[in-house]
């Protein structure tokens, strides 16, 4: 199933939740709450592996090793994230775009 169609089937609540969080500290409990540990990991891991790539690490001909070495995420784990980020949904890019904003605020 594409994950756009996730939008209408009855897991499409959970989504709908995490946007209705009003802070950084309500997210980050419910993640706490929703996730494991290691799970949570996993995705800060591939979120930092995602900002490396967007912010052009490769271009600055620094290597997948390298980038596996700075995060402890493996080079599959990085090379599936730089498919998301060249032929995804955009997700990432979206979420980049509204940290940054935040950030300039």
């Amino acid at each position: 199933m594409d994950s756009r169609n996730k939008r209408s089937d009855k897991n499409s609540e959970l989504y709908r939740a995490i946007t209705a969080l009003d802070s950084l500290d309500d997210c980050y409990d419910f993640l706490v709450d929703l996730c494991t540990q290691p799970e949570l990991k996993a995705m800060e891991q591939r979120y930092e592996v995602a900002r490396m790539l967007d912010r052009g690490m490769l271009r600055e001909k620094r290597t997948y090793l390298e980038i596996a070495d700075k995060t402890g995420a493996s080079t599959a784990t990085i090379s599936r994230v730089n498919r998301c980020l060249t032929g995804g949904t955009g997700g990432y890019e979206r979420a980049f775009a509204k940290v940054d904003a935040e950030e300039k605020k």
